[in-house]
């Protein structure tokens, strides 16, 4: 596959970028080889700066629901920048996007932001205004935006850097001690170990924040475990009875699986009501937009009405509200089907795949985002993945092998294990025939990497 005019801009782009990329993973660090320079997508399709056309699982991270540049969002688009770009006062796009929000989730009430690392630095701070205590619990493996007292065991993007072997970055280099005094890590799924947590600080803690279905450390469903009654308990449900046992908030982090992995989110799925929400990617329709929303009584804490201040220029920006409204809007059931079904067939044509190579490996799922872990293991062992140590048990090798493949065969997948497959709505019978065409080769190619590992290791 050619790849000249992409080494060529990936050469400009690092003499005036840091990096070459304006976010880490974008690198191909984790995979080696060129970043691809995308220069226009279609539906289920990218195109790059070489002409390229692939077929793409990143989706933008998540946010393309209905297909790259769908004429109704487009044309949403058209109109509202056709009136003004950015008015630094309040519009109607912008009440009817949080009505969308307030519509579909448990919130009574989102304050608009521009990305989702601003919407949880500020739930955060309003967590702690709200309370008066200083302590967050976060899970290891868990990325919540570049959030300064949250970059800690953060997952997918240290986690690449790491793996490519840059040490520098356990956390962050800039994250004082300070900073992260007030945050304390949990493994992600482990009870007992929040429970420890909130006895060792008691009376201090002011939230838990999770991703309400951790997909930066690849995808790692919330456990289910017996409750208190014996009965089956969401994790999410535990976190919420805990949090609020110990007099704390309970902050379901939805900028990844809101109106993504259902049309309510993992809400939709586990119906676990928290305090505080955040939302951003879909709710977007791919541009910068975000939100963090909950209880009436306790977003009433912010300025104007209350103490806690939060402030943005482009918050509720009209052209970001058209997009983002009109994809909700779209996103119908049928919509949602459609996703589900997909996803069933890419995890079975995978595992299959997989599995004739002789390549050990797991498929985790929320809803339609799944993820694809590859080892050096034997094929048939189970091999469980509830948290980030079990995560990074996964072959760097393997998945590299298999990531080139699948590019040189036309499909685009995230260029690192710790992320998650995305599809849309646009991904039809073409596209997915394509990407199941290209997994037996990227299969054998994964093991070939494996086999390789192992004479080099003798």
């Amino acid at each position: 596959m050619i790849d000249s005019t992409s080494a060529e801009l990936f050469a400009r782009a690092q003499r005036v970028i840091p990096g070459g990329v304006n976010s880490p993973v974008r690198a191909f660090r984790s995979v080696g080889g060129t970043p691809r320079f995308m220069a226009s997508a279609k539906g289920a399709y990218v195109t790059d700066e070489d002409g390229n056309r692939l077929v793409d699982l990143v989706c933008s991270w998540g946010p393309m629901l209905l297909g790259h540049a769908h004429p109704e969002v487009l044309a949403a688009v058209g109109r509202a920048a056709a009136h003004g770009t950015s008015f630094g006062a309040p519009t109607r796009a912008e009440v009817e996007l949080g009505e969308l929000i307030v519509e579909r989730t448990p919130v009574e009430q989102v304050r608009l932001v521009n990305s989702g690392t601003e919407a949880t630095m500020s739930v955060l701070r309003l967590a702690r205004g709200v309370t008066g205590r200083a302590k967050i619990i976060k899970f290891a493996g868990c990325y919540h935006g570049h959030v300064d007292s949250l970059l800690v065991q953060a997952g997918s993007g240290l986690l690449t850097l790491r793996e490519a072997g840059d040490q520098t970055v356990p956390s962050s280099p800039g994250v004082t001690e300070a900073t992260t005094h007030d945050t304390i890590v949990v493994t992600y799924n482990d009870r007992d170990g929040v429970e420890a947590a909130f006895a060792a600080h008691p009376g201090q803690v002011a939230a838990v924040i999770t991703e309400a279905a951790p997909g930066n450390t690849g995808c790692l469903p919330p456990s289910t475990a017996p409750g208190p009654d014996g009965s089956p308990e969401p994790f999410n449900a535990f976190l919420a009875r805990v949090a609020r046992a110990n007099g704390a908030l309970f902050i379901s982090d939805e900028v990844m699986t809101g109106f993504r992995v259902s049309s309510q989110g993992q809400y939709g799925l586990d119906r676990v009501v928290p305090d505080l929400m955040t939302f951003g990617k879909v709710m977007g329709g791919g541009f910068p937009a975000a939100a963090f929303g909950g209880r009436a009584d306790v977003m009433a804490h912010l300025s104007p009405v209350g103490g806690v201040y939060q402030a943005g220029t482009l918050s509720g920006n009209p052209v970001a509200c058209a997009a983002g409204a009109t994809t909700l809007r779209l996103a119908t059931d049928e919509v949602y089907q459609h996703l589900d079904r997909t996803a069933d067939t890419l995890r079975a044509a995978a595992s299959q795949a997989l599995t004739a190579a002789g390549v050990q490996h797991t498929i985790n799922s929320a809803g339609s985002m799944f993820s694809v872990f590859l080892f050096d293991g034997e094929v048939g062992t189970e091999r469980p993945v509830t948290n980030h140590v079990e995560a990074g048990e996964q072959s760097s090798e393997a998945f590299a092998a298999f990531f080139h493949s699948m590019l040189d065969q036309g499909v685009y997948l995230p260029p690192s294990g710790y992320e998650c497959w995305f599809l849309s709505a646009a991904h039809d019978d073409s596209a997915v025939a394509r990407i199941v065409g290209a997994l037996p080769a990227a299969a054998a190619a994964a093991r070939h990497a494996i086999d390789q590992k192992g004479r080099r290791q003798q």
